[in-house]
C-alpha cells in the first residue's frame, strides 16, 4: 500500500484584521438560527460558498465606499456566509474573519478546509477502508457529496472519503450531492 501526504499548497493574504464578533450561539438561538433564511436569494443561513474570484475584498459594508478590511487571495477557499443585503454577502473564513463581499465574487461550489493532521481519505465511507491518501491540517479541498459523518472529498488529484466532523466547510449532519 502507498500513502500519499498532502501537503498545505497555499495561504490567503489578510491586511488591516478587525475584531469579529462570535457566531457561536446556544439552545433555542441555535435553532432559530438553523432555520434562518437569507431576505434576497431565500438561501439558508448560515450556508458554505467558495471564492470564486482569485482576489476578493471584504469591506466593512455592504457597499463599495465602505472600507476594505481583508483581502482574500485563496481562488475555492471555503467561507460562510452569515448575511445578506442586496447584492453583498456577509462572509467569514474557519478563523472568523472576513466582511462583506459583492456575490460575483463568490460561488454555491462546496470546499473544505482540513481540521485534522494527517486525515485519512478513504476508499468508502468506513474507517475499516482501504486509505487512499493522507491530507495535512489547513488542505484545502473539493466536496463532491456528503452523507451522514462523511464527505468525498477531493485533495491534490486524490479523492476519498473524509470524517466529516475532521474538515471546516460543512454543517454537523448535512447531506447533498
Amino acid at each position: 500500500m502507498r500513502i500519499i501526504l498532502i501537503g498545505l499548497f497555499s495561504i490567503f493574504a489578510v491586511f488591516m484584521a478587525p475584531s469579529t464578533p462570535a457566531l457561536a450561539q446556544s439552545g433555542d438561538d441555535a435553532e432559530a438560527a438553523e432555520r434562518r433564511v437569507g431576505p434576497v436569494t431565500g438561501y439558508p443561513l448560515p450556508r458554505y460558498v467558495t471564492m470564486r474570484a482569485t482576489e476578493g475584498n471584504a469591506r466593512r459594508g455592504p457597499s463599495r465606499s465602505h472600507r476594505i478590511d481583508w483581502v482574500f487571495t485563496r481562488r475555492h477557499m471555503p467561507m460562510m456566509i452569515v448575511a445578506e443585503h442586496g447584492h453583498w454577502r456577509r462572509v467569514v473564513d474557519r478563523d472568523g474573519a472576513g466582511g462583506w463581499m459583492h456575490y460575483t465574487l463568490l460561488s454555491g461550489e462546496r470546499a473544505a478546509i482540513v481540521e485534522t493532521d494527517m486525515l485519512p481519505l478513504y476508499a468508502r465511507p468506513d474507517p475499516t477502508s482501504t486509505i487512499r491518501a493522507h491530507a495535512e491540517v489547513g488542505v484545502t479541498g473539493h466536496l463532491d457529496e456528503c452523507v451522514p459523518g462523511w464527505c468525498m472529498m477531493e485533495v491534490g488529484g486524490y479523492q476519498g472519503w473524509v470524517d466529516a466532523n475532521a474538515i471546516w466547510g460543512v454543517e454537523p449532519g448535512e447531506v447533498f450531492d
